[in-house]
């Protein structure tokens, strides 16, 4: 039975976690929260997603948390990954990382704590069909120089990053793909679009959990791409579809979602 460590439990996306893996049979062995919480001391069963006696620790007590797990998920913070992720990996658990919102350097520090010590899946999106569209975006270097690529992301008004990691990556894959070599998140007055651009816009409204459309036109026509997310619990069944994958992984490396459904 494969035995999970969730941090962040108490968050939306802690608790999809901890119902996705129950759902599925799994077992919760290990849960935390930040130190100041109201939920550290009361179990799975008080925070009503699970029935389990499980007690909700602090993040500060996290390997005695961590111990009887196979796999360490968490979609945090950057601030509490850049301090537990180290701390895991050295206790030589596999680590399922969704955290966005890493600061250029900040990501580089999560890399190096990752890489060669174990097996870890570490991906701006969970969705399937999110991870589908990266590998749909590789494909679009056919259209002619002349056609423009633009992307729009669409979040809940609690979301603090922009653009969102997801967009970021279809940013990269573009870029890569097309050699634009400036990004613009927004236009005000006379702002004409220049070539070497790649247009990213970001809306924070209500509770939606996510929308990335991709649009691609040209003179005479548009293609957009779009994936719209129904609720957070798609990013929690691609997370515990990590887990599983990972938790059959030997080799100390650093994975992405594309591996986990065999799209590399």
């Amino acid at each position: 039975m494969l035995k999970l460590c969730v941090s962040g439990v108490a968050g939306r996306m802690g608790r999809a976690i901890v119902a996705e893996a129950t759902a599925k049979g799994y077992k919760i062995v290990g849960a935390t929260e930040a130190p100041n919480s109201q939920w550290i001391g009361k179990n799975l069963r008080n925070l009503g997603v699970s029935d389990s006696d499980i007690t909700i620790q602090s993040s500060d007590n996290l390997s005695q948390a961590v111990m009887d797990a196979d796999v360490f998920v968490s979609f945090t913070t950057p601030k509490a990954d850049l301090v537990s992720i180290p701390i895991v990996a050295e206790l030589g658990k596999r680590i399922v990382l969704g955290t966005t919102g890493f600061t250029t350097e900040q990501n580089l520090q999560i890399v190096s704590s990752l890489s060669g010590k174990i097996p870890a899946v570490f991906s701006p999106n969970y969705s399937v069909g999110v991870n589908i569209l990266f590998k749909l975006a590789e494909q679009l270097k056919a259209f002619p120089e002349e056609y423009d690529f633009s992307i729009n992301e669409i979040h809940h008004t609690g979301k603090k990053d922009a653009p969102s990691g997801t967009a970021k990556k279809i940013c990269e894959i573009i870029s890569t793909l097309r050699g634009y070599s400036r990004t613009v998140t927004g236009r005000e007055g006379i702002c004409p679009r220049q070539k070497e651009e790649l247009e990213v816009t970001s809306l924070r409204a209500g509770g939606v959990p996510g929308i990335h459309d991709l649009v691609i036109a040209g003179p005479y026509e548009m293609l957009r791409i779009e994936h719209t997310a129904f609720s957070r619990n798609v990013f929690a069944q691609g997370a515990v579809y990590a887990a599983e994958w990972l938790s059959k992984q030997t080799v100390p490396k650093l994975y992405t979602m594309a591996d986990v459904l065999g799209l590399s």
